[in-house]
Parts: structure tokens; C-alpha cells; sequence
């Protein structure tokens, strides 16, 4: 089975891609606009090799500034700007909760974390999945709540693109996230309508908990 790929090699590739394509159509456009490397160097205040070893791939890391006042005088415009992707990686804090709330399932249910969606090439992934004979959970966990609009966006489009299965939002035990849960339960009622109590006494059993909630741990 092929291994997933980390998502800061994820970044680094994209990265040097983008850079490669910079490289290419910067050549293009300026061998189309009739432009020597010496009027573009001349242009940009740099040399006639930093321009050359630019536009053929051995400079490792030229600046945005540089690359952008390339591409102005061969007519490019250079852009930059990030989008969501995918999920962020997480921190220590994060792992710990998780764990916490692994400790609380029964030995027999079973536990993966970073369960990819069933979509090829979607780079989401559920934190955990914890699951047991002819059922499974799948499990988002939150140490701070800081925008729950957001959240409630993220967690209905993962289950959209999930199919069958429950999913437990848990949530680190903080007044801030309490308060923005109070916000946050009546939309999130119906895709998370049980409680930790309920929540935390199948799981401790090992049973089907019929339906996903919200476990404050």
C-alpha cells in the first residue's frame, strides 16, 4: 500500500513545482518579448548570471522580490497566496487529547489515527477512527475552539464526503471552548446529538454508541 505523503513533504514539492513552472513560462515570455538576460538583469538591478541561473533552475531559493521583478519586466504578473488544503498538522497538546480520550474505550474497540477521506486525492483526514464489530466512529478532536462557525463547516463537509459512520467531535475541557460549545451545540445538534456521558459509557462498554456527539475530556 502506497505511504501517504507527509504534508510538509506535501508543501516542498508544491513548492519546487510551482518554482519549475515560474522558471519555464518567466523564459517564455521573455524570449517572446524579443528580451536578452542582460536587459532583464539591467531592468531588475541584478546580474546578468543571477537572471541566467534563475531562469534555468540553479538558484535554490530566489527571492519573491527578485522573481517578481522579473516576471513585471517580461510582462507576468507574479502571484501568491494559500488556500485550504487538506488538515493541519498537529501539536503535542492535540496527540495528548486524543490519547485521553483513547484511554477511555473499551480494550476490544480498535484505534487508527489519520484516517484519510474516501476520496482519491482529498488530503483530509479524520484524527482518529475507533470502531468495533459492524460499527465505527470517526474522530475529530479540538483543543481550542477559535472559530466554531468554521468548525461546524469543516465537520459537516468530512461527513458529507465520509459515508456511513458516526463521528465524535472531542473537545479539550477549557472555559473558552465550553462557552463556544453553548454557541455551537444547536447546530451541531443534530449530526453530534449525544453527550460525554452517553458517549463515554458505550465506548467504555465496548458498544455502538448509535449516534455521534460531543465529548469534553
Amino acid at each position: 500500500m502506497a505511504r501517504r505523503e507527509r504534508a510538509v513533504d506535501r508543501g516542498r514539492r508544491r513548492a519546487r513545482e510551482a518554482l519549475v513552472r515560474l522558471q519555464r513560462d518567466h523564459r517564455e515570455a521573455r524570449v517572446a518579448a524579443g528580451l536578452s538576460l542582460r536587459a532583464v538583469a539591467r531592468a531588475v538591478g541584478a546580474s546578468h548570471s543571477e537572471v541566467r541561473r534563475f531562469e534555468i533552475g540553479e538558484t535554490a531559493a530566489p527571492s519573491l522580490e527578485f522573481m517578481a521583478a522579473c516576471c513585471a519586466v517580461v510582462g507576468l504578473e507574479l502571484g501568491l497566496r494559500a488556500y485550504p488544503a487538506g488538515d493541519p498538522i498537529r501539536d503535542r497538546a492535540h496527540i495528548a487529547l486524543l490519547e485521553r480520550f483513547r484511554a477511555r474505550l473499551h480494550p476490544s474497540l480498535s484505534w487508527r489515527t489519520e484516517v484519510p477521506l474516501p476520496l482519491g486525492g482529498d488530503l483530509r483526514a479524520w484524527d482518529a477512527e475507533a470502531a468495533g464489530t459492524g460499527w465505527r466512529a470517526r474522530v475529530e478532536a479540538e483543543t481550542a475552539i477559535t472559530d466554531g462557525q468554521a468548525l461546524e463547516r469543516r465537520l459537516a463537509l468530512k461527513v458529507r464526503d465520509s459515508g456511513p459512520g458516526h463521528v465524535i467531535l472531542v473537545v479539550a475541557d477549557t472555559r473558552a471552548n465550553r462557552e463556544a460549545l453553548v454557541t455551537l451545540r444547536e447546530g451541531l445538534r443534530r449530526l453530534l446529538p449525544l453527550d460525554t456521558r452517553q458517549l463515554l459509557g458505550a465506548l467504555a462498554a465496548g458498544r455502538d454508541p448509535g449516534a455521534g456527539g460531543i465529548v469534553i475530556l
